[in-house]
């Protein structure tokens, strides 16, 4: 099949608890923390993201964002329309059916499994990508979506998608910029809220409004002032759209990482989003 490269342009995605968000009110910006004792260089010497334990740490504070739960192996299944105008999320980092990459994630699943339970969808996927609608989905799509999640070749697709369109290029390109763990995990939440396409909010351009306030380690910068500048553009980015005007997940995790000079998130992390707190020992 013909995948689409990852700087294809895609809305963000918006969490599970967005509805939450808005019935509260904003949080305010949080101020830029400074580390008082974090690390004034580049975080050499950390594992990358990649490890396999710090993977496995990555996709638990995602899930905390995008699902309330650290159990992201239960999110195969997970499926609703959360009103955001983009059909669809589902899986464990959110594939929608108005963004395209649910689409090429069923396809993948079928070029393996030929005749599985979510086969006979893929015009309507084609048919509704880039829409809100349900056309040719309702009213079985969700149950199938559960049964297809009870599969290994399913969950296996999932997890080489999350891969190949998020996971890969943001650890690639944080290690590019000579970032440690932590900003390769700020890099990788980002792309999946965000994605990486050519509007003012992608990733890419998130990057580049950071770019133009410091430099990273791989020029020379402090990793440190990068990360705050990078945070700050994040923050920027998110305002942008109303369903993600609770920055928790910067405010009181990411940040959080970073005032304790974190840099190669190591455990025990405690942090909290949306008010809820978690733990990782």
């Amino acid at each position: 099949m013909s995948h689409p490269s990852s700087d294809l342009p895609r809305p963000a995605l918006t969490s599970r608890r967005t509805v939450l968000a808005l019935l509260g009110a904003s949080l305010a910006a949080a101020p830029l923390l400074r580390p008082s004792h974090a690390s004034a260089t580049t975080a050499a010497g950390c594992v990358g993201l990649d490890d396999p334990a710090k993977k496995e740490i990555a996709m638990q504070l995602v899930s905390s964002a995008e699902n309330s739960s650290l159990d992201w192996k239960a999110q195969y299944k997970y499926i609703e329309d959360i009103g955001d105008g983009r059909g669809y999320t589902a899986g464990i980092i959110g594939f929608c059916s108005g963004t395209g990459d649910m689409l090429e994630l069923v396809q993948l699943y079928t070029d393996r499994k030929p005749g599985n339970v979510l086969a006979k969808y893929l015009p309507a996927l084609r048919q509704v990508n880039g829409s809100d609608s349900h056309d040719g989905l309702d009213p079985n799509f969700p149950k199938d979506w559960r049964k297809a999640a009870q599969d290994s070749a399913f969950q296996q697709a999932q997890n080489d998608e999350r891969d190949r369109v998020y996971f890969n290029p943001a650890v690639k390109q944080g290690k590019t910029d000579g970032l440690g763990t932590l900003g390769q995990f700020t890099y990788y939440d980002a792309i999946v809220m965000h994605g990486d396409g050519d509007d003012p909010t992608s990733f890419r351009n998130i990057r580049k409004r950071a770019l133009n306030k410091a430099e990273p380690p791989a020029q020379g910068g402090d990793e440190v002032t990068y990360l705050n500048a990078f945070l700050d553009a994040r923050v920027w980015a998110m305002k942008q759209e109303e369903a993600h005007s609770d920055t928790t997940r910067v405010d009181t995790e990411q940040r959080v990482f970073l005032r304790k000079g974190n840099l190669c998130l190591n455990t025990p992390l405690d942090w909290k989003v949306y008010g809820d707190s978690y733990h990782i020992g």
